[in-house]
């Protein structure tokens, strides 16, 4: 039965796409006992591994890739598969998967503390509470995060247009040379439009036309399938948090008024936090808030936005608002790197120190008036000037 893992995993090695690399495979500590990677459904977590993988691979190393959801571990522990890869020479594992797992907590301590030299690096869904399995992984595991493609991203793998990031220093720095060196390369616009409509998740270059059709399965997958195995929650749970992501998506950017949308959803206020961590936890929807240590289902969430622009899209078609789309790429985009909170004036909060409004071209500084560190990201902008930078550029901050 290993044999055939060993002989799934080579092809699996040999066949994945390796033109294109996500930013996160450069900046991995791929030499540490143990590595998480999450991310939303469809993200690119299993070819990042996979391409990292086929390096291992022609470099002679004793690397193994397996899905926790192949029928060999309905019967057969993780741990015991791991000692005996190890028996056999085995230096990198890697797990895809881990939430369809049933004990993947215990057993990813206790390959940490019984195998020496092996180095672990497993995916798992966005939504999976690392920190908080039956067993405190805190200490043992460097976890990171992926996101869907950034607009520069973006180009690079539908276009081969390769432009290195840029940081938000950078960004808010007036940067009119790095603005001219992209606008004498593309016209913006088209491709932008393009991105924010059909460009975040990468499976897009395998579904083509079909990729609106694509999300929405993927979305109900992770409805589904995803967040009952994570969070236990049973099939009446799955046709409510349908209805509130039915309901948010044509409503969003929303400030939430709880008692209303729980009954709405016929479920008591706890009962939809609860749902609405949920689904930001999937990364389906965004809980935007004013306190910076994060959120929890304790206290409702400021505002409301869905995961990215393209949900949008799918969800709400041709009657999308244009506010919505720019304020939901611009937290989309800065939630990678940086943390977002809520403001008393403005749009969002970076970091703790930047204030930004978000708007068209004519927007002017009106809700921002005197604020320090203030900056409008205006739409339809090729360049930016004094605290006014295009939208667009944020695209490029991975």
């Amino acid at each position: 039965m290993m044999n055939r893992l060993y002989t799934i995993s080579k092809k699996l090695a040999e066949n994945c796409p390796k033109e294109f690399e996500r930013f996160l495979i450069d900046k991995l500590p791929w030499e540490q006992k143990l590595i998480g990677i999450s991310g939303a459904r469809g993200s690119g977590k299993t070819i990042l591994m996979l391409q990292q993988l086929s390096k291992l691979l022609s470099e002679g190393k004793n690397a193994l890739f397996v899905s926790l959801d192949d029928i060999y571990f309905s019967e057969n522990k993780l741990l015991y598969f791991a000692e005996e890869f190890v028996r056999n020479g085995g230096e990198y594992l890697f797990l895809d998967e881990v939430h369809k797992y049933k004990n993947w907590s215990q057993e990813l301590k206790n390959i940490y503390d019984s195998t020496i030299d092996l180095k672990v690096i497993f995916t798992s869904s966005s939504a999976l509470e690392i920190y908080k399995g039956s067993h405190d992984l805190s200490r043992r595991a460097l976890m990171y995060r992926l996101q869907g493609l950034s607009f520069r991203e973006f180009l690079e793998l539908k276009y081969k247009i390769k432009i290195d990031p840029i940081s938000l220093t950078e960004v808010l720095s007036n940067n009119q040379e790095k603005e001219s060196e992209i606008n004498k390369l593309i016209k913006v616009f088209p491709y932008f439009k393009e991105y924010l409509e059909t460009g975040y998740y990468p499976f897009f270059i395998e579904v083509g036309d079909n990729y609106t059709r694509q999300l929405q399965i993927t979305v109900n997958t992770v409805l589904e399938v995803d967040l009952p195995a994570i969070f236990n929650i049973d099939f009446n749970s799955i046709i409510k948090l349908k209805k509130l992501l039915s309901i948010i998506s044509r409503i969003v950017p929303y400030k939430p008024n709880i008692e209303k949308l729980a009954k709405q959803i016929e479920t008591t206020r706890p009962t939809l936090l609860k749902y609405l961590f949920y689904l930001d936890k999937a990364q389906v929807i965004r809980w935007l808030g004013a306190d910076t240590f994060g959120i929890n289902y304790l206290n409702k969430p400021d505002k409301l936005y869905l995961g990215n622009t393209n949900l949008a899209f799918a969800y709400s078609g041709d009657k999308n608002d244009i506010g919505n789309v720019r304020e939901t790429f611009f937290l989309n985009q800065l939630q990678q790197n940086h943390t977002v909170t809520y403001p008393k004036k403005g749009d969002f909060l970076v970091d703790g120190k930047y204030l930004f409004e978000i708007g068209g071209r004519d927007k002017n500084n009106k809700q921002i008036a005197g604020m320090e560190n203030a900056f409008i990201a205006a739409d339809d902008i090729e360049y930016g000037y004094t605290n006014k930078i295009p939208l667009w550029l944020f695209g490029f901050l991975y």
